[in-house]
């Protein structure tokens, strides 16, 4: 999405774009007279504008008249799909890494994707002193390319039968924290997921002898001017669980684009999706030591959730 400018005098970056940005409507793209300082800043800032073809990330940088401004959705924060910061590894030993990943790197690869989370703790594995660097990393979990949050790997083979067999016996402890559309009272969501709901995408089914038992618990955290913030528990994890459950709900997520067909109100900004694995627990599948990580709303989400409670009137 390109933004022309028609202002003359040079001004900072969030200004101009706080008075060219569209926001995503039902209908198509229609203007926002009035967005947020803090949801234009937290675009500016996670790498989602452009000016003239180079991202910028100071919302202060100055732009002229005939600057073009780009605002790149789905753009991964500048340089996370490259570098993770040795900070990422929450706990490494010889059996297991968790780590907290960033919003906009993927799991796994996904059609031609070279640079991947696996890839990158690979890497920081490598430079880490000590026996067991180079040992194989193995794929337990996965979450989406824009959630963040926290992901355990298995480094022996021992380590990833245990765990995907917690997993499949739902004691792995799974807390995760999203804003969602409109006004979200706590309740358990359940359904069956199938592959295909019949439009092409993932969703529900009433035949029981189609699709996987899937149940999310919903616990409203804050309820804030036409969204909410709330805590999901997964009792089971399947693909894309949470954001189908709150969009059949008639919540679908800040930032969703896909689990949006059949939402009829007016789709709050957000520079991707809301949504953030704050919590994980397992039992260590060697030592039989429970383990418990907790993660921090990153940047983006505190930004967009503090724009929300500066609307309060």
């Amino acid at each position: 999405m390109a933004l022309p400018r028609s202002e003359h005098k040079p001004a900072p970056l969030d200004r101009a774009l706080r008075e060219l940005l569209p926001t995503f409507r039902v209908g198509g793209w229609g203007p926002d007279p009035n967005p947020s300082w803090g949801y234009v800043r937290a675009l500016i800032r996670s790498g989602k504008v452009e000016v003239d073809g180079q991202v910028v990330t100071d919302p202060a940088h100055r732009v002229g008249a005939s600057a073009k401004i780009r605002v790149r959705m789905n753009a991964p924060q500048p340089g996370r799909e490259r570098r993770l910061s040795k900070r990422a590894l929450v706990h490494v030993d010889h059996h297991v890494v968790v780590v907290d990943k960033p919003a906009g790197i993927s799991t796994v690869p996904y059609e031609d994707e070279r640079d991947t989370l696996d890839r990158s703790v690979r890497a920081l594995l490598r430079k880490l002193p000590g026996a067991g660097r180079d040992a194989p990393l193995g794929i337990v979990q996965r979450l989406d390319k824009e959630t963040s949050g926290l992901i355990v790997f298995a480094r022996s083979l021992a380590a990833k039968r245990d765990l995907q067999r917690q997993l499949r016996a739902h004691t792995v402890a799974r807390r995760y924290l999203a804003l969602a559309h409109g006004s979200v009272k706590s309740a358990t969501l359940s359904s069956r997921l199938v592959v295909d709901r019949g439009d092409g995408l993932r969703g529900s089914t009433k035949n029981p002898r189609l699709g996987r038992d899937s149940v999310t618990h919903v616990s409203q955290r804050e309820a804030l001017p036409g969204a909410t913030l709330v805590e999901c528990r997964l009792e089971t994890g399947r693909t894309h669980q949470i954001r189908i459950h709150l969009s059949e709900a008639g919540h679908p997520l800040l930032g969703e684009r896909v689990y949006v067909r059949n939402y009829s109100g007016r789709l709050l900004p957000a520079p991707r999706l809301m949504l953030h694995a704050a919590e994980l627990g397992f039992v260590h599948p060697i030592s039989g030591r429970t383990l418990h990580f907790s993660s921090e709303l990153p940047g983006d989400m505190t930004a967009v959730l503090g724009a929300l409670r500066s609307a309060v009137t």
